[in-house]
């Protein structure tokens, strides 16, 4: 291994010196479809305290579906001028959503709890985003209010004007996505005049969501004011009470309260802890996080948990805001999954039981159809340990699951279904080859032939049994295919590494199984295609079209590209390199009429090269196929079109939903000249950097120090690649790269060529 030189030390150190959360833009997002929230978070935590700037509700008045309510699955639009109040829970840049839970608004004056008149206005130069600390100044009320937060923990700090009395509103009615019935109970306990508990439980995306609150306050609560705004018909022995005024409990469905503060010089602080198991568990959460009442010490230590996770990778880049989209997307990378555990390990299970994590710590969020293909393998990379965590909480869902199945799109010991495959064998089978991770091979293996054979589970019996997936009896029949395909050769993978002879024999079924994409590859088109349950092709085929085709968010001419296990085979079946190299240029240049795209909620021209739609993830690893032709500068080339065009540090900088972090997570892989095109192998293809030069510090204590020096605005191609001053291919192995050392990329202005 070449050791790094004194000068490349002292580099790094100076690059490591900076406060690289100044150089984040929390607002970075999209402004039509799915914004990351712009609050207040500890890397991967629990609690995403962020303001709420419209209660948005899933169906119209007319009982049809609000499409509107799509572009507020984080809660939060950068072009809104009215903030309803802060929630403590929320999904970053997901296509659908859920959560929001236990909304706080201060206000001054008076407030009519059934009329949502407590509501302000805000500026945006008056507001203020760091990744751990959020601030606004509400203009209505003229309160400056302020979040910062721990693990578990919220921390509120609201300055209200002088000779005002304090007043909060708790709004347990509040729910992203919400629609009559969503909250399904809500219970609260007014333990003393600076503490409330309970718990709210919502059916949503979530079917059955429970979280418990422990909420503590700075100063003496006066007086208390709720309002039930669903009463029930029987309401028993309670009748005898004014439950309205100072009754220190409440249950309902739509519950509202407002807290009344005496005058004080201090501002007032809320300390709101969440726990997933009960409200013993969020106070445990409260005292043990945050004990103290100094708002700016708990903002100071999440920060430095940033600092922690953004010197990961550190990077020389003389553009400025191409820095800030770098440490964004690094930034967005560390959203989620989410901490789902209470401090002494406890959790609830999907089987609504209440579990311990014994050797681990559990998450949830798991977006897995978006974040197999580059954000878990990013972890392996940068957060082996917590990637370890992740895949014993798969491993755990699977145990409690009544179907025997890892997580499919998971959240809060509930599974949604949503999105097409089982990728978290893919997360798994990475993480196996790459030899990170404690898990037991031979369990991972049975808990991934397990989720495999649940042949009730999107027209999995039929793919078994004649190997596909047909259109007429299981729709998008054609994503499902190719994706089981991909994920059935994981499967085969992670059965190679172990010497049992069970499992060995699983090798051979699902590397068979794997094989199942020649099924729907129709070689007179050229193209993947939807069959029949009779055999014959679905009539009529339009490759440019996907609804109806057999494809889910995206069409044809992209998902004929999806065979990431088998590519020299692929490139075989679409008529050889030089057709197979055809049809990437076709796809990068063509013209995609609008009438293909206007049913869309989650695809817009933003996010679209000619038919490539980068703006979904499907098509991820597309632009590295080009290094399995004979043309692999147009990878270099095409990469560089795409960081430029779709990623900016604007608000509406990111071209689609950043879907919990997979969308950053590709930014960040390809700005290191790296890629992961096909998960559950050893190797990255190589690609072309977006910086000049970068430290990744590993865990095992290794730095791999990447070099692009003659990298400019011209300087796009590669020449040549040398990992420790050996001249190697377009490839590189995880395994060599954890080593550590220096991969460095000779950069020019022209194309290398190569013959045909």
């Amino acid at each position: 291994m070449r050791l790094l030189t004194f000068a490349s030390l002292v580099a790094f150190a100076n690059f490591c010196s900076g406060q690289l959360i100044e150089k984040v833009n929390v607002f970075i997002g999209t402004n039509k479809m799915g914004h990351t929230f712009p609050g207040a978070t500890a890397p991967f935590g629990m609690v995403q305290l962020s303001p709420e700037t419209k209660r948005a509700n899933f169906f119209n008045e007319k009982g049809e579906y609000n499409s509107e309510v799509y572009n507020y699955c984080s809660g939060y639009q950068y072009q809104d001028s009215v903030i309803q109040g802060f929630a403590h829970t929320h999904f970053s840049g997901t296509g659908h959503s859920d959560l929001g839970d236990f909304l706080v608004m201060p206000i001054t004056g008076n407030v009519d709890l059934k009329a949502e008149n407590f509501q302000s206005s805000f500026q945006h130069k008056n507001e203020k985003a760091l990744p751990g600390f959020y601030s606004v100044m509400l203009d209505d009320h003229k309160i400056l209010a302020e979040l910062t937060a721990s693990d578990r923990v919220g921390f509120h700090r609201y300055t209200f004007p002088q000779n005002e009395n304090p007043e909060v509103v708790l709004d347990f009615t509040y729910n992203i996505y919400n629609y009559d019935g969503k909250n399904v109970w809500t219970f609260i306990r007014v333990e003393n005049d600076s503490l409330i508990t309970g718990y709210r439980i919502t059916s949503g995306w979530a079917k059955t969501k429970t979280v418990y609150f422990a909420a503590a306050f700075s100063q003496p609560i006066s007086n208390y004011t709720t309002a039930n705004l669903s009463e029930q018909d029987y309401k028993g022995f309670y009748r005898k009470f004014n439950q309205s005024k100072n009754f220190p409990e409440a249950a309902g469905k739509e519950i509202r309260m407002l807290l009344e503060f005496e005058k004080s010089d201090s501002p007032l602080q809320i300390k709101w802890a969440l726990s997933n198991t009960s409200t013993e568990g969020a106070l445990k959460n409260l005292r043990a996080e945050i004990p103290h009442w100094n708002f700016d010490l708990t903002k100071k230590e999440t920060q430095a948990k940033w600092e922690h996770e953004l010197e990961k990778v550190t990077i020389q880049i003389p553009d400025k805001n191409k820095e800030s989209v770098f440490y964004t997307a690094l930034y967005h990378t560390c959203l989620s999954p989410v901490l789902y555990e209470d401090v002494d390990g406890h959790y609830k299970g999907l089987d609504q039981n209440i579990h311990n994590s014994e050797g681990f710590e559990n998450y949830t969020v798991f977006s897995l159809w978006d974040t197999y293909r580059a954000l878990h393998p990013l972890f392996n990379l940068i957060q082996p340990t917590r990637n370890n965590n992740m895949i014993h909480s798969m491993l755990a869902h699977q145990k409690q699951s009544v179907h025997h199945m890892l997580p499919v799109w998971s959240h809060y010991a509930n599974e949604n279904w949503c999105m097409t495959g089982y990728h978290a064998v893919s997360v798994i089978a990475d993480a196996a080859v790459k030899q990170v991770g404690n898990f037991n091979l031979k369990e991972a293996y049975k808990a991934c032939d397990q989720t495999a054979c649940v042949d009730y589970f999107e027209g999995l019996k039929d793919y078994i049994e004649i190997g596909f997936v047909p259109e007429d009896k299981s729709g998008v029949s054609v994503s499902k295919t190719l994706e089981y395909a991909y994920d059935d050769w994981c499967i085969a993978q992670l059965s190679s590494l172990t010497n049992k002879s069970e499992v060995t024999m699983g090798y051979a079924k699902y590397f068979m199984r794997s094989e199942s994409y020649r099924n729907v590859f129709n070689s007179n088109t050229g193209f993947t295609q939807p069959k029949l349950s009779t055999g014959e092709w679905k009539k009529p085929f339009d490759p440019l079209d996907t609804h109806g085709q057999g494809f889910i968010e995206g069409n044809s001419w992209n998902f004929s590209l999806y065979i990431p296990h088998a590519i020299p085979t692929m490139i075989e079946l679409m008529g050889g390199k030089k057709r197979f190299e055809e049809h990437l240029d076709s796809l990068f240049t063509m013209h995609l009429d609008d009438k293909y795209i206007e049913k869309n909620e989650d695809i817009t021209r933003d996010g679209i090269m000619g038919n490539y739609v980068h703006g979904n993830e499907p098509s991820h690893h597309v632009p590295y196929l080009y290094n399995y032709t004979s043309s692999p500068w147009k990878t270099q080339e095409r990469v560089h079109a795409i960081a430029n065009k779709f990623y900016t540090n604007e608000t509406n900088g990111l071209c689609g939903n950043d879907d919990a972090g997979q969308m950053s997570a590709w930014y960040v892989f390809s700005a290191l000249g790296i890629y992961p095109t096909c998960p559950g192998s050893v190797n990255y293809d190589l690609g072309s950097p977006l910086v000049n030069e970068a430290f990744v510090k590993l865990e095992n204590g290794k730095t791999i120090q990447i070099k692009a020096s003659k990298l400019n605005d011209k300087n796009i191609y590669v020449k040549s690649v040398k990992w420790n001053s050996k001249e190697i291919g377009l490839q590189i192995s995880h395994l060599d790269l954890v080593q550590g050392g220096v991969l460095e990329f000779d950069m020019t202005s022209k194309p290398k060529k190569l013959k045909k």
